[in-house]
């Protein structure tokens, strides 16, 4: 057992977190953690069927004199980010999560910790193992790739589950409990490479963009965090005023995470390789300054790289193409709630760009819990690509969750946690995708409600869980099976 959950409780959630901290599982790639969660239920003697998508159901009788109470699924995610710090030499298929306790933290060794979804997976195999608690007919349901898609719930084989109510597992705040969440959409643009030698008047020059924060593009969004393409952007398309030409640029690894790190490699005319070091660290005060309250550590630097002895530029129009895209699409709130205080409406996340022999690509994100909206950012995302020259190629999506305030296991669940612990939660909805929207869809009167532990820095290394609101999100959990009737 790792040692830094020695002593947390409830030990039995613990216990599982540290081992499947242990099975690789980043998106598409969840068939050990898959395997894992049906060795469990074969140790606690529960059945356990898998469908073509991935996606795993383990059921669990009713306690004793439960039998005729209503079926309850309880539902997480397999798979998780792999996102690590630059200096972190980590395989996320098959490196263990370094697992780190800070005071009332749980955080991993420059690594995403994978809590999100690994503490709805802990807590489902726990209560799989314990056969003290009181509850009626359970299924466990756990979904593969919901971070890159939803794929696995869009893939939900027909018939799957029995339950007329579901408790999604997968919400980040403890006391609130998400009634709705956003849709979404992803975009790429796509440029066939053109390269030609680069001049032997030029010397290579890389610039780098490092210690933004990054985060969630969807629970964050509305921090206003530096985008690292962005800003490696306004670097490479101030030194093109000096004649410099972009060999390449990278960043970004996720199309729900907001870019944390960017590196731009360009040749500059031998004479100006001063005014060019210049030139970055001018830029490097501007935006610190402008991103001082919210990304105090950003870094923008310029060095020479050493042992490049011949390299190439990308073609003059196709750099112009493309560094106007970049400055072009629209990235952040697009628009904030009129209805729901704080709650961000539509967004959109300039994700991912990279660099090969063959094309340059850039991917991005669009979210908006109204359906038009979504529509509307979508055309103008590629609106943006098309008059840049791109190829584009989107996904079909998934639905958002639209609120019942009449549902009743919400209701339940609100005088539950008011019994328990004297105040009202709150209800939300969230700018992100949960897969009730999609479950909802395919199992049509499902009564659902989502809500989970304290997390933060989801999608990033800076992720953490609140140790103490494990032990509270889980006694209410309890408490709320207890109750069905």
């Amino acid at each position: 057992m790792s040692d830094a959950i020695q002593g947390l409780k409830p030990a039995l959630v613990w216990k599982h977190f540290a081992a499947l901290a242990r099975v690789p599982r980043c998106s598409k790639h969840e068939a050990a953690a898959a395997r894992f969660v049906m060795d469990m239920a074969r140790q606690f003697g529960l059945p356990a069927r898998q469908d073509k998508a991935g996606n795993v159901v383990v059921k669990k009788p009713a306690s004793p004199g439960r039998e005729r109470t209503p079926g309850v699924c309880l539902q997480g995610h397999l798979d998780m980010v792999g996102e690590k710090n630059a200096d972190k030499t980590f395989d996320f298929a098959k490196d263990p999560i370094e697992l780190v306790r800070k005071g009332n933290f749980l955080m991993a060794n420059g690594t995403t910790l994978g809590a999100d979804n690994g503490v709805a997976v802990a807590t489902n195999l726990a209560i799989m193992e314990d056969k003290a608690l009181v509850h009626g007919p359970l299924e466990f349901l756990f979904t593969v790739d919901e971070e890159t898609g939803l794929t696995g719930a869009n893939n939900l084989q027909p018939g799957f589950l029995d339950s007329k109510i579901l408790l999604n597992l997968d919400s980040e705040e403890e006391g609130a409990l998400y009634v709705g969440c956003s849709g979404g959409r992803d975009n790429t643009g796509t440029w066939k490479a053109e390269f030609e030698s680069a001049p032997a008047t030029m010397a290579p020059l890389e610039v780098k963009v490092s210690g933004l924060k990054g985060g969630h593009s969807g629970l964050e969004i509305e921090k206003g965090r530096g985008n690292a393409i962005k800003i490696a952007n306004r670097a490479v398309t101030t030194l093109g005023g000096l004649g410099a030409r972009l060999s390449r640029i990278d960043g970004g690894n996720k199309r729900n995470a907001i870019p944390r790190e960017s590196v731009a490699l360009l040749y500059v005319p031998k004479n100006r390789l001063g005014l060019a070091r210049k030139t970055v660290d001018e830029l490097n005060a501007a935006i610190k300054a402008e991103n001082a309250t919210v990304d105090p550590d950003l870094a923008i630097t310029a060095t020479e790289p050493k042992g490049i002895r011949k390299g190439t530029v990308m073609k003059r129009g196709l750099q112009k193409k493309l560094t106007q895209v970049i400055a072009g699409l629209p990235h952040g709130v697009i628009k904030m709630s009129p209805d729901i205080p704080g709650l961000v409406e539509t967004s959109t996340n300039l994700a991912v760009i990279k660099t090969s022999k063959k094309e340059i690509s850039v991917a991005t994100s669009q979210r908006s819990s109204v359906a038009s909206e979504i529509v509307d950012i979508n055309d103008t995302v590629r609106a943006v690509f098309e008059l840049g020259g791109a190829r584009v190629t989107g996904s079909d999506g998934y639905p958002g969750w639209k609120p019942n305030l009449d549902s009743p296991i919400l209701k339940l669940a609100k005088s539950t946690y008011r019994s328990l612990y004297g105040k009202e939660p709150e209800v939300k909805a969230v700018h992100a995708g949960l897969e009730c929207g999609i479950i909802g869809e395919k199992y049509p009167g499902m009564d659902m409600v989502s809500f989970g532990p304290t997390l933060e820095g989801v999608h990033s290394p800076d992720e953490k869980i609140h140790i103490d609101s494990v032990e509270k999100f889980w006694n209410y959990l309890l408490a709320i099976l207890k109750n069905v009737h």
